[in-house]
């Protein structure tokens, strides 16, 4: 009995990982991207893991790649408040794995930005520093933003980096692993830090 579980299991294990199976999941969510996204573009991917809420407020460019563990969220609701977020991601951007973006605003990330993995980028925050507030869990606090966030052409963000709402990443500009961005660069900038700090200007 063993005997066959085992091979049973070995065939189901190299099913899933055949390339024609690949190809199919592929298909599967490339299918599902183009018929649920407000946009998406030519020759973009979904990863074989992802997470998405409210694809219709989402915008994808052309050639975008991810790898596992994408998570988008775009959040029109929540506990009787009402949002209108919009994602924009422009062409040729790749992500690593664990990226998570989330927006009740609005998160614009331009052409050609590289992401390394466990990168968090929000336009919002669970509640005000108030007595009121306080008073309720922290997961049911109501959401605020403090504005948009824009990531403009050309920008490399490093791993494990978080970056805030109301913050503005000028074109070029680099960011080192593990900073925290709570305040807006200019472009051509190498920042890094917690809370991130200009290192240097890029000459051109």
């Amino acid at each position: 009995m063993n005997f066959f579980k085992h091979h049973i299991i070995k065939f189901i294990f190299n099913v899933i990982n055949s390339n024609a199976y690949k190809s199919y999941q592929q298909a599967k969510n490339d299918a599902w991207a183009k018929s649920n996204f407000k946009t998406f573009g030519k020759n973009s991917r979904l990863p074989e893991i992802f997470w998405i809420k409210n694809p219709h407020y989402i915008s994808m460019g052309e050639n975008f790649s991810s790898l596992f563990n994408l998570r988008l969220e775009a959040w029109d609701s929540f506990y009787g408040q009402k949002f209108n977020p919009e994602i924009l991601i422009g062409d040729n951007v790749i992500f690593n794995s664990d990226v998570h973006i989330g927006a009740i605003d609005k998160i614009t990330i331009g052409n050609n930005v590289l992401m390394a993995s466990r990168i968090y980028i929000s336009d919002h925050y669970h509640g005000e520093i108030s007595g009121v507030d306080l008073n309720k869990v922290p997961s049911e606090r109501p959401l605020s933003s403090k504005g948009p966030v824009v990531i403009e052409d050309n920008v490399w963000i490093g791993e494990g980096v978080c970056i805030l709402p109301g913050v503005t990443i000028g074109k070029n500009c680099i960011i080192g692993a593990n900073s925290v961005v709570n305040k807006s660069f200019p472009e051509n900038s190498v920042i890094a830090g917690i809370p991130a700090k200009l290192i240097k200007t890029l000459e051109k």
